[in-house]
């Protein structure tokens, strides 16, 4: 099994599973990406970047979703 890290919780994925970009992550946890921040290991990665940002097993990421409101 090969993990990580998101919004503090581990997200374990089996052989195979792994995604191997934020793009592909996104995807995986039916998330917009038009409507969330990403930090990867405590960097900012900008929307344009995300589906060239590799992921590597045990890394931390912080999704922030925008939602409209007051």
């Amino acid at each position: 099994m090969e993990n990580l890290k998101v919004n503090g919780i581990e997200k374990e994925f089996s052989a195979g599973r792994f995604p191997a970009t934020l793009d592909e992550l996104l995807k995986i946890l039916a998330v917009d990406a038009a409507t969330v921040v990403a930090e990867l290991d405590g960097q900012i990665i900008e929307r344009k970047d995300f589906a060239g940002t590799k992921l590597q097993k045990g890394q931390n990421i912080e999704l922030v979703r925008f939602v409209p409101g007051g």
